[in-house]
């Protein structure tokens, strides 16, 4: 145990960089089925509105379908859940923006209303960790439908198209639990594991380590809360189990990973790719078939929703001025669609300035680049409207499956289909829609930087306060069980998970609160202490854990290599 004081880390350069900015990632392990799914969602619907010659339609059929971009990395019962909410926040959202267009056709007045849902549908997205898209797409539906000519009498039929299409959705989005009910718990456990070696594989001090800890980490944790929301009896707990051992012996290797083999763990992750049988670690199941722990951590209650809502108040806010502000500037330019810069505004916003400035030059680049390919591909779309509808269709496809190696990337696919889409009603003049989505990025783009400016983030110092309060707390409660002769197996591995959590949840509210511009100086030495102090505790509890007597075989397991 080292008795050297850390020094705190540099103080994080507030700067417009650009590098990486543009840099293309590894696709997503399963990019193909958001956007297979996009398809399958969006094309009956637009293909049958087209069939009855109605495609001025469809932009309400979207609403429901485009739900089913949501929720893929979830377990099934909990997706089930999610994609329920999201098509019920977005019937919600169109049912608002439908009424006010209706009662009213002051630009201003709908831009406002605009910006206020868009702050709603942030807060409550990043609050429910909803996940990617987040509030994008509900942002995008709801303000075209402020601006779409509206009647009282027309909105039941137009939500009852919205409502049919979701529960299409809906459907579409649990379909693969008939072939692999066991994917996505499989996957969590498989990254996991893969984290897991990927820091063994610097023995915990080569070059990179402690970015590859920090990953590992919330690797591990986010594999739990997946597998904790699984049943824990019944047909599907014994997968659960399995599963949960392998998690364990992720953990395992994170807290000693100079005694960790990494390709076994990796090796243990590509057999949970398919649909085999799980490996087995070689751990004797605890009574009952149930980890140690899992009781403790199903009992713990998430916090009520108002108070994960108050640490993202200032994101709402900065996003409700940014995206009105945003509008307000185009209405003033005399553009016909405002609510493509207020959606520009609303996609930029992330956890911190940093990340948003890095996705305003993203959504600019990605905007002015499928600007340019919707020139190239309007002569086809316009030859007929079936021609019309496979291009949106491929478009959407092409966002889905490229997005995930970079948000720009998957914009230059997006920006054309929107563009498209507008024509749904009737012919566009290419270059009049052209020049307003070009005008609209700029400007939603430049107002929206502005508004996140302006509005500081001043809780972000005191989140890392806390933070660091909690993983003390939570250190010092796995320190006293450490030092009793016998603690009991269940309230040592409850507290080493719950130490686990407070240092993730520290290491991502002190990054995202480096990110922000301006504020009050980080408490970097202690953030280092905590880390430090620690994940040697959790490392100590592990090898208590792995030298404990086992309760079935009356044995001793002294190794805890995985």
């Amino acid at each position: 145990m080292s008795s050297a004081t850390p020094t705190p880390g540099p103080s994080p350069v507030r700067r417009l960089s650009l590098a990486g900015v543009l840099r293309l990632r590894r696709p997503s392990e399963i990019w193909f089925k958001p956007a297979l799914s996009s398809v399958a969602a969006v094309a009956p619907p637009n293909l049958l509105l087209l069939a009855f010659g109605r495609l001025d339609l469809a932009m309400y059929t979207m609403a429901g379908s485009l739900c089913a971009l949501y929720a893929h990395n979830r377990p099934y019962a909990a997706r089930a859940r999610t994609l329920a909410w999201v098509v019920l926040g977005m019937l919600g959202g169109v049912a608002v923006a439908l009424v006010t267009a209706s009662l009213t056709r002051d630009a201003v007045v709908l831009v406002t209303v605009g910006a206020l849902l868009a702050a709603v549908q942030k807060a409550l997205c990043d609050a429910g960790r909803v996940g990617p898209p987040g509030n994008v797409i509900l942002t995008f539906i709801s303000s075209a439908a402020l601006f779409a000519p509206q009647t009282l009498a027309q909105i039941p039929g137009h939500l009852a198209l919205a409502a049919a299409a979701g529960v299409w959705a809906w459907l579409v989005g649990m379909a693969p639990a008939l072939v692999r009910p066991h994917g996505p718990e499989r996957r969590a456990t498989a990254q996991a594991l893969n984290a897991a070696a990927a820091y063994a594989a610097t023995r915990g001090t080569g070059d990179g380590h402690a970015s590859a800890r920090a990953a590992g980490y919330a690797a591990v944790q986010a594999a739990w809360q997946t597998l904790l929301s699984l049943p824990a009896t019944g047909a599907r707990a014994a997968t659960r189990h399995a599963l949960e051992r392998l998690v364990v012996r992720a953990e395992v290797a994170l807290a000693a990973p100079a005694d960790t083999d990494p390709e076994r763990l990796r090796a243990w992750a590509r057999a949970l790719r398919g649909g085999g049988r799980i490996p087995r670690t070689g751990d004797a199941p605890a009574d009952g078939d149930e980890l140690l722990g899992v009781d403790a951590e199903l009992a713990a209650r998430p916090a009520p929703l108002w108070r994960r809502l108050g640490p993202l108040a200032p994101i709402a806010v900065r996003t409700g001025l940014g995206c009105a502000l945003a509008g307000y500037a185009s209405l003033a330019l005399g553009i016909g669609r405002p609510y493509w810069a207020l959606v520009t505004a609303a996609a930029l916003y992330q956890a911190n300035l940093t990340l948003t400035w890095s996705r305003a030059v993203q959504r600019v680049v990605g905007n002015l680049a499928g600007v340019l390919l919707f020139a190239a591909i309007a002569p086809l779309a316009h030859l007929a409207q079936v021609l019309l509808v496979l291009c949106c269709l491929a478009l959407n496809f092409g966002a889905e499956a490229l997005i995930t190696r970079n948000y720009w990337l998957g914009s230059v696919c997006v920006t054309p289909m929107a563009l498209l889409v507008t024509e749904f009603a009737g012919y566009q003049a290419p270059g009049d829609l052209m020049t307003e989505r070009a005008v609209d990025t700029l400007v939603g783009a430049l107002v929206g930087l502005l508004a996140a400016v302006v509005v500081t983030n001043r809780r972000a110092g005191n989140r890392v306060e806390q933070a660091v309060t909690a993983a003390d707390r939570a250190r010092e409660r796995a320190a006293r069980l450490l030092v009793e002769p016998a603690p009991a197996p269940g309230d040592l591995e409850a507290a080493r998970r719950s130490l686990a959590a407070a240092l993730t949840d520290l290491r991502a509210t002190a990054d995202a609160a480096a990110g922000e511009w301006w504020g009050r100086a980080l408490p970097q030495e202690r953030v280092v202490l905590a880390e430090q102090s620690g994940h040697r505790t959790l490392a100590e509890a592990v090898r208590r854990q792995a030298a404990r007597p086992d309760r079935d075989t009356g044995t001793r397991t002294e190794d805890v290599r995985p």
